[in-house]
Protein backbone atom coordinates (compact mmCIF):
# COMPACT_ATOMS: atom_id res chain seq x y z
CA UNK A 1 0.00 0.00 0.00
CA UNK A 2 1.33 3.44 -0.96
CA UNK A 3 -0.02 6.96 -0.69
CA UNK A 4 -0.45 8.93 -3.89
CA UNK A 5 -0.27 12.66 -3.08
CA UNK A 6 -3.46 14.57 -3.80
CA UNK A 7 -1.99 17.74 -5.26
CA UNK A 8 -2.09 19.83 -8.43
CA UNK A 9 1.29 18.88 -9.86
CA UNK A 10 1.57 18.60 -13.68
CA UNK A 11 0.78 15.19 -15.26
CA UNK A 12 4.42 14.34 -15.87
CA UNK A 13 5.26 14.71 -12.17
CA UNK A 14 4.85 11.45 -10.25
CA UNK A 15 5.09 10.85 -6.52
CA UNK A 16 4.39 8.09 -4.03
CA UNK A 17 4.77 7.79 -0.28
CA UNK A 18 5.42 4.40 1.23
CA UNK A 19 3.77 3.19 4.44
CA UNK A 20 4.73 0.43 6.85
CA UNK A 21 2.55 -1.86 4.71
CA UNK A 22 4.22 -1.18 1.35
CA UNK A 23 5.68 -4.23 -0.35
CA UNK A 24 8.92 -4.03 -2.30
CA UNK A 25 7.34 -5.53 -5.42
CA UNK A 26 4.55 -2.98 -5.35
CA UNK A 27 7.02 -0.11 -5.17
CA UNK A 28 9.33 -1.47 -7.84
CA UNK A 29 6.39 -1.69 -10.25
CA UNK A 30 5.74 2.04 -9.83
CA UNK A 31 9.24 3.46 -10.09
CA UNK A 32 11.14 4.17 -13.32
CA UNK A 33 14.48 3.37 -11.74
CA UNK A 34 16.37 3.07 -8.48
CA UNK A 35 15.87 5.95 -6.02
CA UNK A 36 18.82 8.20 -5.27
CA UNK A 37 19.20 7.96 -1.50
CA UNK A 38 20.80 10.72 0.55
CA UNK A 39 22.70 10.66 3.82
CA UNK A 40 20.30 12.84 5.79
CA UNK A 41 21.75 14.87 8.68
CA UNK A 42 18.95 17.34 9.57
CA UNK A 43 20.67 20.12 7.66
CA UNK A 44 19.92 22.37 4.69
CA UNK A 45 22.23 21.03 1.97
CA UNK A 46 20.48 20.33 -1.36
CA UNK A 47 21.79 17.66 -3.74
CA UNK A 48 21.49 18.28 -7.50
CA UNK A 49 20.45 14.90 -8.87
CA UNK A 50 21.08 15.91 -12.47
CA UNK A 51 24.60 14.76 -11.60
CA UNK A 52 23.80 12.33 -8.76
CA UNK A 53 26.17 11.26 -6.04
CA UNK A 54 24.44 8.38 -4.22
CA UNK A 55 24.79 8.74 -0.47
CA UNK A 56 25.57 12.45 -0.65
CA UNK A 57 25.22 14.27 2.66
CA UNK A 58 22.10 16.36 2.10
CA UNK A 59 18.55 16.74 3.34
CA UNK A 60 16.95 17.76 0.07
CA UNK A 61 17.29 17.09 -3.63
CA UNK A 62 16.27 18.73 -6.89
CA UNK A 63 16.37 17.47 -10.45
CA UNK A 64 15.38 18.36 -14.00
CA UNK A 65 16.33 14.92 -15.31
CA UNK A 66 13.54 12.59 -16.42
CA UNK A 67 13.10 9.30 -14.53
CA UNK A 68 15.56 10.38 -11.81
CA UNK A 69 13.91 9.43 -8.50
CA UNK A 70 14.35 11.81 -5.56
CA UNK A 71 14.04 9.94 -2.26
CA UNK A 72 13.49 11.19 1.28
CA UNK A 73 13.38 8.88 4.33
CA UNK A 74 11.16 9.82 7.26
CA UNK A 75 9.61 8.44 10.45
CA UNK A 76 8.16 11.57 12.16
CA UNK A 77 10.04 14.26 10.22
CA UNK A 78 8.09 15.74 7.32
CA UNK A 79 8.69 15.06 3.62
CA UNK A 80 8.02 18.19 1.55
CA UNK A 81 7.54 17.61 -2.19
CA UNK A 82 7.71 20.45 -4.71
CA UNK A 83 7.05 20.76 -8.45
CA UNK A 84 6.89 23.65 -10.87
CA UNK A 85 3.83 24.24 -13.04
CA UNK A 86 5.73 23.48 -16.23
CA UNK A 87 6.79 20.04 -15.05
CA UNK A 88 10.42 20.95 -15.60
CA UNK A 89 11.91 20.72 -12.12
CA UNK A 90 11.08 18.98 -8.85
CA UNK A 91 12.39 19.14 -5.31
CA UNK A 92 12.06 17.03 -2.19
CA UNK A 93 13.08 17.98 1.35
CA UNK A 94 13.48 16.17 4.67
CA UNK A 95 12.01 18.64 7.15
CA UNK A 96 12.18 17.86 10.84
CA UNK A 97 12.29 20.71 13.32
CA UNK A 98 16.02 21.31 12.86
CA UNK A 99 15.78 21.46 9.08
CA UNK A 100 12.68 23.65 9.14
CA UNK A 101 14.29 26.03 11.61
CA UNK A 102 17.52 26.25 9.61
CA UNK A 103 15.77 26.80 6.26
CA UNK A 104 15.77 23.51 4.34
CA UNK A 105 12.56 24.46 2.50
CA UNK A 106 13.96 27.83 1.44
CA UNK A 107 17.19 26.19 0.27
CA UNK A 108 15.29 23.67 -1.83
CA UNK A 109 13.10 26.31 -3.47
CA UNK A 110 16.18 28.41 -4.20
CA UNK A 111 17.87 25.49 -5.97
CA UNK A 112 14.77 24.90 -8.10
CA UNK A 113 15.29 28.43 -9.48
CA UNK A 114 11.57 28.99 -10.15
CA UNK A 115 9.34 31.72 -8.75
CA UNK A 116 7.27 30.49 -5.82
CA UNK A 117 3.96 31.38 -7.46
CA UNK A 118 4.78 28.76 -10.11
CA UNK A 119 5.41 25.96 -7.58
CA UNK A 120 3.02 23.54 -5.89
CA UNK A 121 3.82 21.68 -2.67
CA UNK A 122 2.68 18.58 -0.79
CA UNK A 123 3.33 17.93 2.90
CA UNK A 124 3.63 14.22 3.60
CA UNK A 125 3.13 12.23 6.81
CA UNK A 126 4.82 13.65 9.90
CA UNK A 127 4.25 13.63 13.64
CA UNK A 128 1.11 15.64 14.32
CA UNK A 129 0.54 18.83 16.33
CA UNK A 130 -1.46 17.12 19.08
CA UNK A 131 1.42 14.86 20.15
CA UNK A 132 4.71 16.44 19.05
CA UNK A 133 6.12 17.77 22.31
CA UNK A 134 9.35 19.79 22.31
CA UNK A 135 11.29 21.75 24.90
CA UNK A 136 11.77 25.47 25.48
CA UNK A 137 15.04 25.37 23.54
CA UNK A 138 13.27 24.30 20.33
CA UNK A 139 10.72 27.08 20.59
CA UNK A 140 13.49 29.58 21.34
CA UNK A 141 15.43 28.51 18.25
CA UNK A 142 12.42 29.10 15.99
CA UNK A 143 11.38 32.38 17.59
CA UNK A 144 14.93 33.73 17.35
CA UNK A 145 14.62 33.43 13.58
CA UNK A 146 10.99 34.54 13.18
CA UNK A 147 8.61 35.57 15.94
CA UNK A 148 5.60 34.85 13.73
CA UNK A 149 6.24 31.13 14.22
CA UNK A 150 5.07 31.42 17.84
CA UNK A 151 1.58 30.61 16.56
CA UNK A 152 2.75 27.07 15.73
CA UNK A 153 3.45 26.34 19.41
CA UNK A 154 0.89 25.63 22.12
CA UNK A 155 1.69 25.10 25.83
CA UNK A 156 2.01 21.56 27.15
CA UNK A 157 3.54 20.76 30.54
CA UNK A 158 5.99 23.26 32.13
CA UNK A 159 8.97 23.88 29.89
CA UNK A 160 7.41 22.00 26.99
CA UNK A 161 5.32 22.86 23.95
CA UNK A 162 3.32 21.10 21.26
CA UNK A 163 4.76 21.98 17.85
CA UNK A 164 2.79 22.01 14.60
CA UNK A 165 5.37 21.13 11.95
CA UNK A 166 2.78 21.50 9.22
CA UNK A 167 1.98 25.07 10.27
CA UNK A 168 5.67 25.98 10.22
CA UNK A 169 6.11 24.43 6.78
CA UNK A 170 3.15 26.33 5.37
CA UNK A 171 4.52 29.55 6.80
CA UNK A 172 7.95 28.94 5.27
CA UNK A 173 6.41 28.02 1.92
CA UNK A 174 4.33 31.22 1.93
CA UNK A 175 7.53 33.12 2.62
CA UNK A 176 8.88 31.62 -0.63
CA UNK A 177 5.75 32.72 -2.50
CA UNK A 178 4.20 29.23 -2.53
CA UNK A 179 0.50 29.38 -1.70
CA UNK A 180 -0.72 26.11 -3.26
CA UNK A 181 0.04 23.60 -0.52
CA UNK A 182 -1.67 20.20 -0.12
CA UNK A 183 -1.34 17.44 2.47
CA UNK A 184 -0.45 18.04 6.09
CA UNK A 185 -3.30 16.00 7.57
CA UNK A 186 -1.41 12.96 8.84
CA UNK A 187 0.12 11.94 12.18
CA UNK A 188 2.76 9.23 12.07
CA UNK A 189 2.77 8.83 15.85
CA UNK A 190 -1.00 8.33 16.13
CA UNK A 191 -1.41 5.85 13.28
CA UNK A 192 0.74 2.81 14.21
CA UNK A 193 -1.09 0.53 11.81
CA UNK A 194 -0.07 2.74 8.90
CA UNK A 195 3.13 4.63 9.68
CA UNK A 196 6.52 4.16 11.30
CA UNK A 197 7.28 6.63 14.11
CA UNK A 198 10.71 6.95 15.66
CA UNK A 199 9.35 8.76 18.71
CA UNK A 200 6.76 6.04 19.31
CA UNK A 201 8.75 2.92 18.43
CA UNK A 202 12.42 3.96 18.77
CA UNK A 203 13.39 1.80 15.79
CA UNK A 204 15.30 2.48 12.59
CA UNK A 205 12.31 1.70 10.33
CA UNK A 206 11.51 4.47 7.87
CA UNK A 207 9.01 5.38 5.16
CA UNK A 208 10.06 6.97 1.88
CA UNK A 209 8.71 9.84 -0.17
CA UNK A 210 9.63 9.35 -3.83
CA UNK A 211 9.34 11.96 -6.57
CA UNK A 212 10.28 11.91 -10.25
CA UNK A 213 9.62 13.45 -13.67
CA UNK A 214 8.24 11.26 -16.45
CA UNK A 215 9.28 11.50 -20.07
Amino acid sequence: MVIHPDWTAPPNVRAVMTTRNTRAAELEALLPGDPIWLRQVHGTAVANLDTPVPGAEADAAVTRTRNRVCAIRVADCMPVLLADDAGGVIGAAHAGWRGLCAGVIESTVSQMNVAGNHIVAWLGPAIGPKVYEVGDEVRAAFVARDRAVEAAFSPARPGHWLLDLYAVARQRLRGCGIERVSGGTYCTYSEPERFHSYRRDRTSARMAALLWLCE
